[in-house]
């Protein structure tokens, strides 16, 4: 039953302890015999030899068991913020989270990125303060952090004596402590909390809890405990709160065969897994299942601006050889799943990240990475041969983490991928080794731009020469604010240009997007399909392929393209006497600060920077504070380029622009050397 099923998710920023936490959840409701340890690289949800020596997660891991008759499903996601899109994909598949937070390093920039995900994705939370035990520990000053950042109504459900020191102690509140506290916190968002409060009256333990239930599932309150996850100090209040407080797999059921991959990994014996997240239905070993994209916007078909759609080949069925729940965080076979659980399936070759099988779930999207680094990967002994493998495994590990997005134009003698930072390519280099035997070169790390149309003007390109051909394609291109994304508009009539033609520009169109005038990604505009046609008896239905590119980039050459900039926002806390040197590295970045923040002898700054001229301050700020300062940082978004220098990316494949080798490269009868 799904009420009897809690997907849990466990989010912090990197340090705070959630594998820990992880770890004595599974201990103390029985489902590993020993908490294993993050420091030793014994926790069982760590099983990268990387995770083991850095003392990190950096994968995703999942793990199940049970506590007082009800399956908590754990996913235990990377704290570090290189492997955010872990928990960016964990979010889908969950049905409440705990977010921990350090009691001594308090609130990090991280921590804020992931409450403002749960926002956007409507996903309820409990905070677990951890490290109450370590000197320094401040749980007052937590809870002050966490009303800055969160709309929500706070309940603190712990009391903590002795914090600071190994001997300290909690206890969960109860009896009338427990009523008072839940009356004043839900007063704020519950006229019955607060007509009660007003008269100096508490709800009852009964109707507390209805109310509480209620609130949380709405996002409304969030409950917050306190402990020391290294001594599993608070770990059974946590558990039992889950059980009792926190919404159950019911909350996001369907009546249909519905459920979301939000894990790929490759095993040496099983081959392509995919963790999936059931909503609705059962799958049984030897099914056939479709897997489905994300659903596009719906769009409003007698909006006479409405595009075509793309046309779309019917999903193929594939069959699913294997299905393993979990025990602890090992595999056993089950050969079933049924709704609201999760579980491990075997089977599906072109199982993607992020996509459904069955029916399509309505699934809140939240973003939390951005990669703005780009590296070049070549064999280390640099012999070209192993070129394809080394593309071919990259291309899996894109399959795991789509944001590595591993690019090769076969005859081409590099490989780019995206990447978080550092961490994250001693990873990607570890699992080459390890797993493909595959040993790779990385380039420093080069930052990826955007472009977006200068102007609003006509990208327009015919294509009649030479037959047997026609395809006539004119757009309209309106720049959008930064930060607006790309969308696609209009639809012609039908005898000027057949709607199964304008479904070939829209596809031709949106792979376009990935190479501008200056070989970046083009956004922040709007496209609209304003003019074509195709001949009935000439046109070919490939020819819309040929002709989108061309009127794509003279459109852009004609209007003009404007190079982007990635930026950062850094908060930097600070000795108050170097408030002078930091304001004067902020201005040689060219960043933008707000009025610096003193508070006895440290200063607080925040400032927006670019990403290119700021690579290097990490460092600077550790020499010039001796390492006092503290530096948090977070993708900000892109502006125009104020650096004056022309930033262009060599280009994959043949420009549309070059009219006579692209016909030719784009019919096949031209190769890139």
């Amino acid at each position: 039953m799904t009420d009897k099923i809690r997907n849990i998710g466990i989010l912090a920023h990197v340090d705070s302890g959630k594998t820990t936490i992880t770890e004595q959840l599974l201990y103390l409701t029985g489902a590993i015999r020993s908490a294993g340890s993050v420091d030793s690289g014994t926790a069982s949800t760590d099983s990268l030899s990387i995770e083991k020596q850095r003392g990190i997660s950096v994968r995703t891991a999942t793990a199940s068991t049970k506590w007082r008759d009800t399956t908590i499903n754990i996913i235990d996601t990377p704290g570090h913020v290189d492997f955010a899109g872990e928990v960016e994909r964990a979010l889908s598949a969950l049905d409440c989270a705990v977010v921990v937070v350090s009691a001594v390093e308090g609130v990090r920039a991280h921590t804020e990125n992931i409450l403002k995900s749960l926002d956007e994705a409507k996903l309820p939370r409990v905070v677990f303060i951890n490290k109450t035990d370590r000197a320094g520990s401040d749980t007052a000053s937590v809870i002050a952090e966490l009303k800055k950042v969160t709309n929500q109504s706070l309940l603190l459900l712990s009391e903590v004596k002795n914090e600071g020191i190994e001997s300290m102690s909690v206890s969960k509140i109860n009896g009338k402590a427990f009523e008072l506290a839940a009356t004043e916190a839900l007063a704020d968002i519950c006229d019955e909390a607060a007509d009660a409060f007003l008269n100096d009256e508490t709800l009852s333990k009964e109707r507390a809890e209805e109310l509480l239930k209620e609130k949380i599932s709405a996002c409304e309150l969030t409950p917050v405990l306190c402990g020391s996850a290294k001594y599993s100090v608070g770990v059974s209040d946590l558990a039992d709160l889950l059980v009792e407080l926190m919404p159950s797999a019911k909350r996001r059921a369907t009546d249909e065969l519905c459920g979301i991959i939000f894990k790929i990994e490759h095993d040496k014996t099983l081959g392509k897994v995919s963790h999936i997240r059931l909503f609705g239905g059962e799958l049984s070993n030897r099914d056939e299942v479709e897997i489905l994209s994300p659903a596009a916007s719906s769009e409003n078909k007698d909006d006479e601006n409405a595009a075509v759609e793309i046309e779309s080949k019917p999903n193929a069925k594939e069959k699913i050889s294997q299905i393993k729940s979990f025990s602890g965080a090992k595999y056993i076979d089950s050969g079933t799943v049924k709704s609201g659980d999760i579980a491990a399936v075997c089977g599906l070759p072109s199982a993607k990240t992020g996509h459904f099988i069955g029916s399509v779930a309505v699934s809140e999207h939240s973003k939390l990475v951005n990669p703005f680094l780009r590296v070049r990967v070549t064999p280390s002994d640099n012999d070209a041969l192993k070129l394809p493998s080394l593309a071919a495994a990259l291309g899996e590990l894109s399959d795991e983490e789509p944001y590595i997005d591993a690019k090769w134009e076969n005859g081409q003698k590099e490989i780019t991928i995206s990447t978080t930072g550092k961490i994250q390519l001693e990873v990607i280099d570890n699992l080459l080794k390890e797993r493909y035997g595959l040993s790779a070169s990385f380039s420093p790390p080069t930052v990826i731009y955007k472009e977006t149309p200068s102007g609003k003007g006509l990208a327009r390109a015919s294509y009649t020469m030479p037959k047997p051909c026609w395809a006539v394609v004119e757009f309209l291109f309106e720049p959008m604010p930064r930060g607006y994304g790309v969308s696609y508009h209009g639809r012609l009539p039908s005898n000027q240009c057949f709607y199964r033609y304008q479904s070939h520009i829209r596809t031709s169109f949106n792979s376009c997007l990935e190479q501008g005038l200056y070989g970046w990604e083009v956004t922040d505009f709007k496209c609209t399909l304003i003019g074509g046609e195709h001949h009935t008896i000439h046109t070919h239905p490939l020819d819309f392929f040929v002709c989108t590119p061309m009127a794509f980039m003279n459109g852009l050459r004609d209007i003009g393209s404007t190079v982007l900039e990635p930026l950062l926002k850094i908060r930097v806390t600070a000795p108050a006497e170097l408030s002078g040197k930091l304001l004067s590295e902020i201005v040689k970045m060219g960043g933008e600060y707000d009025t610096p923040m003193t508070h006895s002898e440290t200063v607080a700054l925040e400032a927006i920077v670019p990403v290119a001229t700021s690579m290097d301050f990490p460092t600077k700020l550790a020499v010039i504070s001796s390492g006092k300062a503290v530096l948090n940082q977070s993708f900000y978004g892109y502006r125009e380029c104020r650096d004056g220098l022309e930033h262009i990316n060599p280009r994959r494949g043949v420009n549309p622009l070059d009219r006579a080798k692209w016909i030719l490269y784009a019919r096949g009868a031209y190769q890139t050397e």
